[in-house]
C-alpha cells in the first residue's frame, strides 16, 4: 500500500492506522487549533482538518524547492483529522489544565453532547483534499465530585477534547452512544474506509 502523512501527533489516530495496517508517517501541522468564530460546529472541525492537510502540503512543497524535503519521496496522501465536542452549541476543545479539564467534566456529567470529527485527505493525483464529517452523541453518565477528581488524576484529560478519552479509562464516564465509537476516539473507521476507497486509496475490498 503506498504510505500516508498522518498530519496528527494523536496516538489514538496513530493506533487505528497501525490497526488497519496502513503504512504511515507522522508529521504534525502544528497550528492554532482555535475555531473559527461565527462557523458551525462541524464547519469549524471541518476548517481545521483542511488546515492542518494544507499546512503539510505547503511544508512538503518548499522542502522539495530547498532540497530539504523530510520525506524521501514525496507522499501521494495525506490526512488529518479534528475532533471536537460539543454542549448547547459551545465548542469544548481540548482543555488548557486541570481546573479547566474539571470545569468541563462537571459542564458534561449527566448530560447529552455531541462530538464531531472532520477528516480530510489530500491526493497529491489531483492535487485535491476531499473533506468529511461524522457527527455522534454521546451520553454521559452523573460524575460525584470525587468521581471526577478519580479521572483528573489519570492525567487522561490532557490534549482530549472535551477532557476525556472513550478508548481509554474515560469508557467508565459513558453511558452510551449513538454513531461511531470510533469516531468518538478520533477516526470513524466505516467513514474513513469509504473515503479512502472514494479517493482511489488501494485498501481493502
Amino acid at each position: 500500500m503506498e504510505p500516508i502523512i498522518l498530519a496528527s501527533e494523536s496516538q489514538r489516530r496513530q493506533d487505528f492506522f497501525k490497526l488497519l495496517g496502513l503504512p504511515f508517517t507522522v508529521l504534525p501541522a502544528e497550528i492554532d487549533e482555535t475555531p473559527k468564530r461565527g462557523v458551525s460546529p462541524r464547519q469549524a472541525a471541518e476548517d481545521l482538518a483542511l488546515r492542518k492537510t494544507a499546512v503539510i502540503v505547503e511544508r512538503i512543497k518548499n522542502a522539495e524547492k530547498t532540497n530539504n524535503n523530510p520525506i524521501p519521496h514525496s507522499p501521494l496522501w495525506i490526512f488529518a483529522a479534528d475532533t471536537i465536542v460539543v454542549l448547547d452549541g459551545k465548542i469544548y476543545g481540548k482543555p488548557g489544565n486541570r481546573d479547566d479539564a474539571g470545569r468541563m467534566l462537571r459542564s458534561l456529567a449527566g448530560r447529552r453532547h455531541e462530538v464531531v470529527t472532520a477528516m480530510a485527505l489530500y491526493s497529491g493525483r489531483d492535487e485535491k483534499t476531499d473533506c468529511r464529517s461524522v457527527t455522534c452523541e454521546v451520553l454521559f453518565a452523573p460524575l460525584s465530585p470525587a468521581g471526577i477528581e478519580w479521572y483528573l488524576d489519570t492525567d487522561e484529560w490532557q490534549g482530549a477534547a472535551g477532557a476525556y478519552r472513550l478508548q481509554e479509562t474515560g469508557g467508565c464516564l459513558i453511558k452510551g452512544i449513538h454513531g461511531s465509537p470510533s469516531a468518538v476516539a478520533g477516526l470513524p473507521l466505516h467513514d474513513f474506509y469509504v473515503m479512502l476507497r472514494d479517493n482511489g486509496y488501494p485498501f481493502g475490498a
